[in-house]
C-alpha cells in the first residue's frame, strides 16, 4: 500500500514507512516532527522543473511527463522499483511539503509506482518469406 500525505498533517498509526520525497526540507517543521524514516532528495524533481511547475494545475499534465523523463535519465526507475517491492510488504507514505494535495511530486511518484509506464512500443517485425 502506497499512500501520500502533507509532511504538517498528523502522523497516523497507517503512514507505515514514511519518504520524504521534498528536493529541500518543508518550512517550519523539526525533524522529529516530520517523522520521516527516509529523506529521498533524489526522487524530488529538479529546482528548474519544480520551478517552472509552481503548483499549476493547468501545467499539471506536462510536468508529470518532464518529472518522469527526469527520473528515467537519472536511473531512478529501478529506486521506483524498489518502492513497488517495498510496499508489497508494508505501508509506504510518500511525504511532501506542498499546499496542494493533488497536484504536487508526491502524487505522480505514486502513480508512477502503482501504474508503471511499460517499455516503449515497437514497430512489429516483418517476417522474411
Amino acid at each position: 500500500m502506497i499512500r501520500i500525505k502533507r509532511v504538517y498533517s498528523e502522523v497516523g498509526s497507517r503512514d507505515g514507512m514514511r519518504i520524504l520525497v521534498d528536493r529541500v526540507w518543508p518550512r517550519g517543521i523539526s525533524k522529529d516532527r516530520a517523522h520521516v524514516a527516509e529523506w529521498r532528495k533524489d526522487l524530488a524533481p529538479s529546482t528548474t522543473l519544480r520551478k517552472w511547475f509552481g503548483h499549476e494545475p493547468a501545467r499539471w499534465t506536462e510536468f508529470r511527463r518532464r518529472y518522469r523523463t527526469e527520473l528515467v535519465r537519472s536511473g531512478m526507475m529501478d529506486e521506483l522499483q524498489k518502492l513497488r517491492r517495498l510496499s508489497r510488504k508494508r505501508s509506504i507514505t510518500l511525504v511532501y511539503g506542498a499546499a496542494d494535495e493533488t497536484h504536487n511530486q508526491a502524487a505522480a511518484l505514486m502513480d508512477f509506482i502503482t501504474k508503471p509506464a511499460g517499455p516503449p512500443s515497437r514497430a512489429p517485425r516483418r517476417r522474411r518469406a
